[in-house]
């Protein structure tokens, strides 16, 4: 609900006074609604019929920012009528409402907190594909929605004191490029709550991990989509230079030096052996160091052949005793303290033998997070989720390769073709 102050100021229409030209609010989260972003300009009589379609009684807006005004627009806000309906008979609420035990309710809260995640990993997906083709048509007009798609997420992720980090299914792409973009973005993002970056350099680092990759616009598909491999030098030295192209591009769209400097240093080293001008850590700016790390590490768990794939914790183990020295230890070890010692996705075995998925990350206690048990005598939407916290009795023992399951076993737990990251905003912070 609007605050008093921004009710005075934007006034509000009926959902009957839309038209097209009018600037309008929509108080509801992001994911709630198929629109890019939660404030806009009304531009065609579809848009008017899919805010209907929300059954939002009133909608603000904005008379400054409107090319149309509403016929007779109300100078408050009203308050909306009660229906005046008879009481309904009492029904009785379903026995899974009404009498489930406290841990069978928080099962089903956490599970509509992943429907709701999964909804935003999706709509953004699709925003930045969409996005991402108008680029080089409409520049300006599309780095500006670029950037308030990265308000949306800095507003989701930053504004909370603690955020559970999930991992969401193959669904969620279609398009590899953009699902690693957003990969990047997002845990990117995630690590600033800790290296005390303001919400203007967090939405700064956002974009920039958005657009780290748009040099390869200018590498031949058939090169990008060989395995690494296979590739010959000459292959290999025209992909690096991806680097060298998208400072190009970006100087072309008139992107700032911060987000310049993310693209063209997100394959440089601490120690010296990236490229494209082998930097040591001193010479790499900082947001490009944080998007160096999370680019390395997603590429480890979602390379472009699966079959060398890591698991999470794999990953992070690698990063951690082989490649250390790559990398901002700062940096790397808040990306540890933030994905936890057996990051979302990891398959373990618990100290009772039973073989489980990590679904989310406890930062306060990263040995104990949220797991999700393999039980066959259940079907695998009611799959028990337990809380390693609260059951102190069970540990994690080991971490899984997923190639060593039994199928039956990887089918259940489905560990995912992609991995892929999300915050879930609305869960409750954890005191630390």
């Amino acid at each position: 609900m609007a605050k008093d102050s921004e009710a005075r100021e934007f006034p509000y229409v009926t959902a009957d006074q839309l038209r097209v030209g009018l600037y309008i609010f929509i108080d509801l989260p992001w994911f709630h609604h198929p629109f890019t972003l939660n404030s806009f300009k009304i531009g065609s009589d579809a848009q008017i019929r899919e805010l209907r379609a929300l059954g939002e009684p009133r909608f603000r807006y904005d008379p400054r920012r409107s090319d149309a005004l509403p016929e007779t627009p109300p100078a408050t806000p009203p308050a909306p009528a009660p229906a005046q309906e008879p009481a309904p008979a009492p029904v009785a609420a379903p026995a899974s409402k009404t009498n489930a035990s406290p841990h069978a309710r928080r099962l089903a809260e956490y599970r509509q907190r992943i429907e709701q995640v999964d909804k935003a990993f999706l709509k953004a997906s699709g925003i930045l594909r969409n996005l991402n083709r108008s680029l080089l048509q409409k520049p300006a007009e599309t780095l500006q929605e670029m950037g308030r798609l990265v308000d949306q997420m800095v507003l989701a992720f930053l504004e909370h004191p603690e955020v559970t980090l999930h991992v969401m299914g193959e669904k969620c792409g279609g398009d590899e490029a953009y699902v690693h973009s957003l990969n990047v973005s997002v845990l990117s993002m995630m690590l600033t709550k800790g290296l005390d970056f303001s919400p203007e350099q967090a939405r700064i680092l956002g974009l920039g991990a958005l657009l780290h990759d748009i040099g390869l616009m200018e590498v031949p598909d058939r090169v990008l989509k060989k395995k690494p491999s296979e590739y010959t030098k000459p292959e290999r030295d025209l992909r690096a230079l991806h680097c060298d192209y998208g400072l190009k591009i970006g100087k072309q769209l008139g992107l700032g030096p911060e987000v310049l400097s993310i693209i063209h240093q997100h394959h440089e080293m601490a120690d010296g052996s990236g490229y494209p001008q082998g930097l040591k850590l001193e010479r790499i700016s900082q947001p490009a160091r944080v998007v160096a790390l999370v680019n390395y590490y997603d590429n480890l768990c979602n390379p472009v052949d699966l079959a060398d794939a890591m698991t999470p914790h794999e990953a992070l183990s690698f990063m951690f005793a082989q490649r250390r020295n790559k990398f901002d230890a700062v940096i790397l070890q808040q990306l540890i303290r933030c994905l936890g010692v057996y990051p979302p996705g990891s398959i373990v075995s618990l100290s009772n033998e039973a073989i489980a998925m990590v679904m989310s990350v406890n930062p306060a206690k990263p040995l104990r997070p949220c797991v999700m048990l393999y039980d066959e005598s259940v079907p695998r939407e009611a799959a028990p989720i337990l809380d390693l916290e609260e059951n102190t009795e069970l540990n994690i023992s080991k971490a899984i390769r997923p190639g060593m399951l039994p199928p039956r076993t990887y089918a259940y737990l489905s560990p995912r073709r992609h991995v892929t990251y999300f915050f879930d905003s609305n869960a409750p912070a954890r005191q630390e």
